[in-house]
């Protein structure tokens, strides 16, 4: 009672006297708080019935063997391509946290289910198998009728020179199947049949002709249900994707952003009537958007769960296309959701779609014209060998403009085109890789908008700048000759030489690390490639860090990354680091270091480590290559001294935070509620312990420091203290226990 005393004594001396009508606010603080406990349960509820709803309209139909398939005995039929067999694999949530987030359960139940053919296993296809097996799709089957050639070593990450003559599928699968042992993978090394793909959910074919496309794609358009199918290919710095997921495909989440929500001020009753929200948050609803309302007190007709349109989208206002005037009167409270709705795409076959593409999609806005070109480039290259040389090049030519659809027909870029189209080059698979691999999710999943139909893609600007002697692309008999037919043998020496800096070697780094291995780059007499990573491996690291396997859990990243890379190609040079990157490690990354680097590679995951990478960068004169991803969101930067700006040279907006009297006062979203719920763990179980340890320690300087400093603070403080030390005090831990659950 003693410490009682004497800090009672202290807080009398401080408050200040009570005017007429305090004294109440603790029963009235009480209220507050079972109402706010009653408000955030409220809303938990909501979401967890809009969620179950939202299950249960995606209700799985399966048929047994008996179905219009020839199925063995026992085995069961997808009726639909985006749908669950009923006997969903479990979700291992500690290897696929990640992909939850982005994609969801009923996304990921769909994607175990499906079944994908991935037909050519050069370096496009392994990057798109490899894509699939980390996503985890039920099963990838591997076919190639080809053999390992020295061409693929460029390309391709699982073959080694061990593999060569080796059929494609075959030296490919035991790779392949270390990444994800929860997918079942097989081979076909024969010809095709269009039955065969009635087994599949979806078919992606790399290195195929267009009359057998066709052919194929016509089989899948028709099938019931639909076959996704993709067909894909890379020659050289040019790349092309083409997508038909049937004639009525749904796609049930557009964007795979959270439906947009508004807390509700007030609701007038007119025809129409004019909804208005709180002014704290800016409304991202758009004319003609679905709503649906919740917990409005008054009005309560609006509850019902039935979506309504929604006209002149304001920021925090917008018109419902309903009468309310027979409405309850709003009283207060209600929460605004906007309703997704399902998109039906019908996509025409390949026949079709060839000769009336419609609008392709771009990717350089400063290529307008290239698309049509490239179009006609690579049906033209179909009808030709692919034997190249110049005099096939004027076949392309008097081919594009015999259609007359082309009058200026660049040369050079045609001349690009050609010399290049027998190369399947790293960058160009890796990039399309990821592109197919995500299309071939959205089939399976109906989640996110997919390609719509065509994409073409060209990267001519990679070429050096000075014209290439014609003896510079003869081939040298190296595993990088696919490279040197487009950049020249000069080039390759180059990359060969460079000393590179890779910060990171998580999913990023490990992209990174396997492409520049494969290019070759550090792989000469003066090369070298440090890479530099303070984490350890996770099993969560598995589901995309393709690097790294179960065995490797809990070993250094940077470690394990460079000994896989160094597997990819044994020419590499390179070292491994567990250092961070920053100031405090400049003894290891000194100026000497620095100045010794050719380019510096970020894949890092903050934004501190990448100001102070990009300001070492800037110092030294050194390029920068910077790249982040976020879900299915991603952002790259070239950072080239005297030429572009740098990272740091622009930053993003500060995120929007809320104004503390309404996170403690009116907690009304889910933001403000984890904030509120922050400050009250740090209030309890940090700044209160603290406090008391502070006053036994030294309890007359304590005393004397809160009764000098005689503030709001100084109170609070000792209201802490008080608190903790009698009110409150814990004796024993069943104390403890009882303490934490009244709390």
């Amino acid at each position: 009672m003693g410490i009682r005393r004497v800090l009672c004594s202290l807080l009398h001396y401080m408050l200040p006297r009570k005017r007429p009508g305090e004294g109440e606010a603790v029963n009235e603080g009480n209220s507050e708080s079972v109402l706010k406990k009653h408000r955030i349960s409220s809303s938990t509820d909501s979401k967890n019935n809009q969620e179950s709803n939202s299950s249960g309209t995606g209700s799985l139909v399966v048929e047994n063997s008996n179905s219009n398939r020839n199925k063995s005995c026992g085995e069961q039929t997808i009726t639909e391509m985006a749908f669950d067999d009923g006997n969903p694999r479990d979700i291992d949530e500690d290897l696929h946290s990640r992909q939850l987030a982005v994609y969801g359960r009923e996304t990921m139940r769909r994607l175990f289910a499906s079944n994908v053919l991935v037909s050519g296993m050069q370096g496009l296809g392994v990057e798109i198998a490899k894509n699939l097996i980390l996503a985890g799709v039920k099963s990838v089957t591997l076919h190639d009728e080809g053999t390992v050639e020295l061409w693929d070593m460029s390309s391709n990450f699982v073959f080694s020179e061990k593999d060569l003559g080796k059929n494609r599928a075959l030296a490919s699968i035991q790779k392949l199947q270390e990444l994800n042992n929860a997918v079942a993978i097989s081979t076909l090394t024969t010809k095709l049949t269009k039955e065969q793909l009635s087994d599949f959910q979806a078919v992606v074919f790399t290195d195929i002709n267009l009359e057998s496309a066709i052919e194929f794609n016509e089989y899948c358009h028709n099938h019931q249900p639909p076959i996704a199918f993709i067909k894909t290919e890379v020659r050289g710095l040019f790349g092309s994707a083409f997508c038909d997921f049937g004639p009525e495909f749904t796609v049930f989440d557009v964007d795979g952003e959270e439906p947009h929500t508004g807390i509700i001020a007030s609701i007038s009753n007119d025809n129409p009537a004019l909804v208005a929200c709180v002014d704290d948050e800016r409304l991202e609803l758009q004319d003609g958007d679905l709503v649906v309302f919740s917990e409005i007190q008054g009005m309560t007709e609006l509850n019902d769960g039935k979506p309504r349109k929604i006209k002149n989208a304001r920021p925090y206002s917008f018109t419902l296309d309903e009468d309310t005037t027979k409405f309850g009167t709003y009283e207060r409270g209600g929460i605004v959701t906007q309703v997704k709705e399902p998109k039906i795409l019908n996509f025409k076959p390949l026949k079709e779609a060839i000769k009336d593409p419609g609008d392709f999609l771009l990717s350089d806005f400063s290529k307008f014209d290239r698309p049509p070109l490239l179009h006609l480039a690579f049906q033209s290259l179909d009808k030709l060998c692919l034997n190249w040389g110049a005099s096939r090049l004027l076949g392309v030519k008097r081919m594009l403009k015999g259609d007359g659809k082309l009058d200026d027909i660049n040369p050079k870029l045609l001349r690009h085109f050609a010399f290049g189209a027998r190369a399947v080059l790293n960058p160009m698979a890796a990039m399309f890789g990821g592109i197919v691999g995500q299309e071939v999710v959205k089939a399976c999943s109906g989640k996110f908008h997919p390609l719509f139909q065509f994409f073409y893609f060209d990267s001519l600007e990679s070429l050096p700048t000075e014209p290439l002697d014609p003896s510079d692309l003869r081939p040298l008999n190296s595993r990088y000759d696919a490279q040197i037919s487009v950049f020249g043998s000069k080039f390759q020496k180059k990359l060969e030489d460079a000393k590179v800096f890779v910060v990171g070697s998580g999913a990023l780094g490990c992209e990174f690390l396997k492409n520049l291995a494969l290019m070759g780059v550090s792989c000469g007499e003066h090369g070298k490639l440090t890479v530099t990573d303070d984490d350890v491996i996770e099993k969560s690291n598995l589901s995309r860090q393709f690097l790294f396997r179960d065995w490797n859990i809990g070993q250094p990243k940077s470690t394990v990354a460079a000994s896989a890379a160094s597997s990819i190609n044994p020419l590499l040079h390179i070292e491994a680091l567990q250092n961070r990157v920053g100031p405090e490690t400049e003894n290891v990354f000194n100026d000497a270091f620095w100045e010794n680097l050719n380019v510096v590679i970020n894949a890092l995951d903050n934004v501190n480590a990448r100001l102070y990478v990009d300001q070492r960068c800037l110092y030294f004169q050194k390029p920068l290559l910077e790249s982040g991803t976020l879900g299915a969101k991603c952002n790259t930067q070239m950072v080239i001294p005297h030429l572009t700006e740098n990272y740091g040279a622009s930053r993003d907006p500060p995120e929007k935070q809320a104004p503390m009297c309404t996170v403690h006062s009116f907690p009304h979203n889910i933001d403000h509620c984890l904030t509120w719920a922050r400050s009250e763990f740090e209030g309890l179980l940090e700044k209160t312990p603290a406090e008391a340890n502070a006053y036994l320690s030294n309890p007359s300087e304590y005393t004397s420091a809160m009764r000098n400093a005689g503030d709001a603070q100084a109170r609070d403080n000792l209201e802490r203290v008080i608190e903790c030390l009698d009110r409150e005090r814990c004796e024993s831990f069943q104390d403890c226990i009882t303490w934490a659950r009244l709390k």
